[in-house]
């Protein structure tokens, strides 16, 4: 049975919801226990499993804080959607590699989810503005 529209976005909403609040177990609760986790570009390349997307979360929420996420369209299929939204927030660790030192930071982001039939994300594909993000944190 295919989720709805309605379905996948409160999954989504949630887990966002557990990433605004650095709640590493509730995010990853939100995945399907076989995830594949796909943060392009990320020197480690697609992880598999909640303990594989665990470490990426861990180094997010101590890299970047008081995150908000606005989303700015959605499109929809059959178990999947894309999200296209805007992250806002402050960097006070070394984001993607790069001395963040508490200035704040702004960037676009395209989630492709995936959900499995029980309703939680079965692979999160993610695509991160990082020239945004260098532009933003300059470094010396």
């Amino acid at each position: 049975m295919a989720l709805t529209r309605e379905q996948m976005d409160h999954k989504l909403d949630e887990h966002f919801g557990f990433e605004a609040r650095d709640d590493v177990e509730g995010v990853l609760a939100t995945l399907s226990p076989e995830v594949e986790h796909d943060i392009v570009g990320m020197p480690t390349g697609p992880t598999h499993g909640r303990d594989g997307a665990r470490p990426f979360y861990e180094s997010l929420f101590a890299d970047l804080s008081d995150g908000r996420v606005e989303c700015l369209k959605r499109l929809y299929g059959e178990d999947f959607l894309v999200d296209e939204s805007l992250w806002r927030g402050k960097a006070p660790g070394r984001p993607f590699g790069l001395e963040g030192r508490g200035r704040p930071l702004e960037f676009r982001l395209l989630h492709v989810m995936e959900f499995a039939g029980d309703g939680n994300i079965r692979r999160e594909n993610v695509w991160i503005d990082l020239a945004a993000i260098i532009r933003q944190l300059p470094q010396d």
